[in-house]
């Protein structure tokens, strides 16, 4: 009975989530609005290279529709784009251009960085819910 139970729960979860906010979410990947930035100075640690490689997997699988974009904070044209998002070393943001929200997601990349399985369900919770709203 309990077997029947969890699989009843799982299935019932699967189908809300599956349809909650999809019409939204397909319009916002359409207006092409959305998109992650990597900041990152000329010599990069470690750690900043698995940022790019995690995100950059992660997008490639669960949202492909959504570019991503590296941002050398070493040059000069980048001084803008830098100011903008008050980025002066290694940083991750998830960017609505139509809107102008941010959400820094800095502080979560380096802490998950080193469990790939982690990162990845992370950075795809805060993907969803940045684009429900």
């Amino acid at each position: 009975m309990k077997k029947y139970n969890t699989l009843f729960f799982v299935l019932s979860a699967l189908l809300l989530f599956s349809c909650n906010g999809n019409t939204q979410t397909t319009a916002v990947l359409q207006n092409g609005s959305v998109e992650v930035i990597q900041f990152h100075n000329e010599h990069r640690c470690y750690s900043c290279l698995q940022i790019e490689k995690l995100t950059k997997a992660t997008l490639a699988k669960n949202f492909p529709a959504i570019p991503f974009k590296l941002v050398n904070l070493d040059d000069k044209n980048n001084t803008p784009v830098a100011k903008q998002f008050e980025a002066a070393g290694t940083a991750l943001f998830l960017y609505n251009a139509k809107t102008g929200k941010k959400k820094n997601l800095t502080a979560f990349a380096f802490m998950k960085v080193g469990n790939e399985a982690a990162y990845t369900e992370e950075l795809m919770k805060y993907i969803d819910d940045f684009l429900k709203g």
